[in-house]
């Protein structure tokens, strides 16, 4: 199978890229060469800049891919672009959405893909939901081949996840704990949420690649583990072997003081829900993610172990942190 990648090098697809070169696929990646150190041994990569048209025309002219992966679409002019370039080259596009299209608050507990898709409240996945429907409307009226996916928060070595904390700095909220900072959630820490591990991920997900069944239909490939925010921060704290101190404010007040986290959070993080994984383990017999929150997250803090130049911090961030814990605290004893 030849296998086309655009990106390739985050931290959902490089596990999927490792997982696909293991497996003997011929993969390629296509992205602008500043991450090559991601790409694993075995995968071939293609410079050049997905938005300049003319030159990946001329890249893609006398080739052609069995699957097309793009993880870095976002908007549906991404979508538009793709279909042009891509019919008549590939027999199968995959586009990389998320589960946070689904309807927010969830009008039920229980998301799956026919879940309805609506969420007003956070651009990115308004944007999300519009390029479906832009690759859809393709399928229908010219066959594209189009299959989307749509991962929950998803974690692997290089990464802390949680509610609130940097993207670009995760050691950050490791450094908190390890400080005996307290850490933000939100609500009051029981709302439900689901993380999956990059592996478990990639193995339901090359399960769908050259599968012709999957054309036109939406799939989420997500871990069965549900916990609480507060027991997820609470296994954080058991590997960085302190106790975790949280402390619980409402969306309302985590947006007031960080403002960049609030359709995060009233778009995804802070809403209660289980994801139903039986359309995926229908289509890919015998996926089931074995990487338990407790296990994985211990094999994350272990890798910023033995990469202390990844330790940084955002201080800016961190700075904004424990002023929003002390004038909620403040707050609080004023009552």
């Amino acid at each position: 199978m030849k296998v086309l990648f655009i990106g390739g090098t985050g931290q959902i697809s490089t596990a999927v890229s490792q997982l696909l070169v293991d497996e003997g696929v011929e993969l390629y990646l296509l992205n602008r060469g500043n991450r090559n150190d991601c790409a694993p041994d075995g995968a071939r990569v293609l410079k050049g800049d997905i938005n300049n048209r003319s030159e990946i025309k001329s890249l893609l002219k006398d080739r052609y891919f069995d699957v097309v992966v793009n993880w870095i679409a976002f908007h549906p002019d991404d979508i538009e672009r793709d279909i042009e370039y891509f019919t008549g080259k590939t027999d199968q596009y995959i586009f990389i959405s998320t589960v946070a299209t689904y309807q927010r608050p969830p009008a039920y507990y229980v998301l799956d893909e026919s879940t309805p898709q609506y969420n007003p409240v956070w651009d990115y996945a308004t944007d999300k939901i519009a390029c479906e429907q832009t690759l859809l409307a393709a399928f229908r009226t010219h066959g594209f081949p189009a299959t989307i996916v749509r991962p929950s928060q998803t974690y692997g070595d290089g990464s802390i996840p949680f509610a609130v904390n940097s993207a670009t700095h995760p050691w950050t909220l490791v450094d908190r704990i390890a400080r005996g900072k307290k850490v933000i959630v939100p609500g009051d820490g029981s709302s439900l949420w689901c993380v999956t591990h990059n592996t478990d991920f990639a193995k339901g997900f090359i399960g769908l690649l050259g599968h012709s069944q999957t054309r036109g239909h939406a799939f989420h490939i997500t871990s069965d583990e549900v916990k609480t925010w507060d027991q997820y921060l609470a296994e954080l704290g058991s590997a960085v072997g302190v106790k975790a101190k949280p402390i619980h404010m409402t969306t309302e007040c985590i947006s007031r003081f960080l403002p960049e986290f609030e359709g995060p959070l009233r778009g995804d993080a802070s809403n209660s829900f289980v994801l139903d994984n039986t359309k995926i383990k229908t289509f890919v017999p015998g996926y089931r993610a074995t990487t338990r929150f407790e296990q994985g997250i211990r094999q994350s803090v272990a890798y910023y172990k033995r990469h202390p130049e990844r330790q940084t911090i955002d201080e800016p961030l961190n700075a904004r942190m424990d002023h929003a814990i002390n004038a909620y605290e403040r707050f609080l004893a004023s009552l």
